[in-house]
């Protein structure tokens, strides 16, 4: 495809240069859209529950899928969303941000359709490679479209274009978290009620549980008053049958393709760029002593040389620390303060609370890119990042002690405190991702930070993989040994009554999902301390730590060497010094 003729010459950047008299504030909504769209990724967590019961839908069977198995969907689709930046950043800034992002709309529409089937044919790795390969790459592309384009429509105000490109994104579950869980509702459809646990003979067979009903062996599932509080649909606890309903997560699925898909189309065929050598009206950059603008250089680092210099990695550890820290804790956000707080307080946290909780998060995780990435603009990037790391050190510290208080002392005030301290820390994750493209401005100059910015997004990548890991390994070495030691606890004659087997074939049962610590609670002798509120607290203490690392690194920032800068093609938008 040559830059002037082809089929598809139409989506390349000479076509959508801006026509004298453009208005420049018609750039932003179709950037918002777009992040908007591929921002619902923050919703991942609404799919986790209905995701891990596809077999048994009111609680999760011996053949579904694991949580842990789950989430690292959410994990593929960060890692590709890097990579895909890392190559497109560079190809955005040859064809421009309307054939990019096009792309990325086949992509992430695509890829819901592709994972929609894996759901369907109960194949995980067709939802890998749907949701998390091809549309993580519609994430990574459709991330990478706006920035330059706003960067160099914005230069006065680089911090509040590039909040304006990013903000949708944290927005994007804002509106994806009630679509889904209202969707899974319209789809939803309950199983096979046999009746109450009394009421019905039930066998266990290598930690499974069946039920004989006219001579007929049937494979069921428990389902407690708690497990059906959080469906969206309730009904009577008691037996239901495997493989009898349907969560609904895979029509949601073929919606969303095609809802995306459509609106994404519609924002990248509404972008324009300027022209060379374009700067604001009546605009002069001003000299500035107040310091904070020491860093910003006057010239530009190409994106091959800017991987030659330390600032790069610097910005790259900056990044993939602050987002290591936040990422895992969004990707089960509605799982973790559903067990801190699910058990202390149920009159309080239940299915309501918690998709207000995911909206909540997402509402914060957009304003905190507006309005961090805007103070930058004020402050500077790098006193911005140590605010994220100083402050956020000591709200990750204090997530374990209002779980220990609300254990021990059931109160809403230590609920307000953790739902405060957490909006905080999602304020400064998404000012992170807003204010870094404006750092690498300042840094490395505009000419290239589209692609410089798509191969430093390797560092969400990363940390796409390293979030995840560590909140899902840690909470589940915390989870077994709570439920080992809350066994410990349990009458024997008691347990084999409740799950039809000794405490021998512990380990079996846990694995089939028939012992839970829940059920365990249910049994325990009066008194007993739920360790629920407790399974994160090894994840928080190693999420502060790392900001103390990503401090130093910001710390350690300098302005690049004159040697690896090259002559400004563009001196008029060059800061003043």
């Amino acid at each position: 495809m040559s830059n002037s003729s082809g089929p598809l010459a139409f989506l390349l950047k000479e076509r959508i240069v801006a026509k004298p008299g453009f208005n420049r504030w018609l750039v932003p909504p179709a950037s918002i859209a777009i992040h908007l769209c591929i921002g619902s990724v923050y919703a991942w967590s609404i799919f986790n529950p209905p995701l891990i019961r596809q077999h048994g839908v009111v609680t999760s069977a011996a053949d579904d899928w694991s949580l842990s198995s789950v989430v690292w969907i959410f994990s593929t689709a960060i890692v590709f969303l890097g990579l895909a930046a890392a190559l497109g950043g560079k190809w955005l800034e040859k064809v421009g941000p309307r054939a990019v992002g096009f792309l990325a709309a086949l992509c992430w529409g695509g890829g819901f359709l592709i994972g929609s089937i894996g759901i369907s044919l109960d194949q995980l790795w067709l939802l890998y490679l749907g949701y998390g390969v091809i549309g993580g790459c519609g994430l990574g592309l459709a991330y990478v479209s706006p920035v330059s384009t706003l960067l160099r429509w914005f230069p006065d105000r680089r911090g509040m274009a590039t909040g304006m490109a990013i903000m949708g994104f944290g927005g994007g579950a804002m509106i994806g978290a009630p679509l889904k869980t209202w969707l899974l509702s319209i789809f939803y459809e309950a199983p096979q009620y046999l009746g109450r646990v009394a009421d019905i003979n039930l066998i266990t067979e290598s930690g499974r549980r069946f039920a004989e009903v006219a001579g007929q062996k049937l494979e069921v599932v428990v389902a407690t008053a708690a497990d059906m509080a959080k469906l969206p649909v309730s009904g009577p606890e008691g037996v239901y049958v495997v493989d009898t309903g349907n969560t609904g997560v895979a029509s949601v699925f073929i919606t969303l393709g095609i809802v995306y898909f459509i609106v994404m189309t519609i924002a990248a065929f509404s972008y324009r760029v300027p022209p060379d050598g374009w700067k604001p009206a009546g605009w002069t950059p001003k000299a500035d002593t107040s310091g904070k603008t020491r860093l910003i250089t006057d010239k530009h680092v190409h994106i091959d040389q800017a991987l030659k210099t330390p600032q790069f990695y610097l910005l790259w550890l900056v990044l993939c620390l602050n987002v290591t820290a936040g990422i895992g804790v969004i990707g089960v956000a509605k799982t973790m303060m559903t067990e801190i707080f699910g058990t202390t307080l149920p009159n309080i946290v239940d299915t309501s609370f918690a998709a207000t909780y995911v909206l909540l998060i997402s509402v914060f995780n957009m304003l905190g890119r507006f309005f961090w990435a805007s103070s930058s603009d004020y402050i500077g990037r790098k006193n911005t990042f140590h605010c994220f790391f100083v402050l956020g050190m000591a709200l990750y510290l204090s997530i374990p002690y209002f779980a220990g208080q609300v254990s021990s002392n059931p109160s809403l005030v230590w609920l307000v405190l953790f739902c405060a301290a957490t909006m905080i820390i999602f304020t400064m994750y998404g000012g992170g991702f807003a204010t870094i493209p404006a750092y690498l401005a300042d840094i490395f100059g505009t000419l290239h930070v589209g692609g410089i910015h798509g191969r430093l997004l390797t560092a969400w990548s990363t940390a796409g993989v390293l979030g995840p890991f560590a909140i899902t390994y840690l909470r589940e070495q915390s989870l077994n040994d709570a439920i080992n030691s809350l066994a410990s606890q349990v009458d024997p004659a008691v347990f084999s009554a409740t799950f039809g087997a000794g405490l021998d074939q512990l380990q079996t049962l846990m694995a089939s999902n028939t012992v839970t610590l829940g059920r365990l609670m249910e049994i325990a002798p009066a008194g007993t301390l739920d360790p629920t509120p407790s399974l994160y607290n090894s994840t928080m203490y190693a999420m502060a730590g790392l900001l103390v690392v990503a401090f130093i690194a910001n710390m350690s920032l300098r302005k690049v060497s004159e040697k690896h800068q090259v002559q400004n093609t563009h001196p008029e938008l060059a800061p003043a010094s």
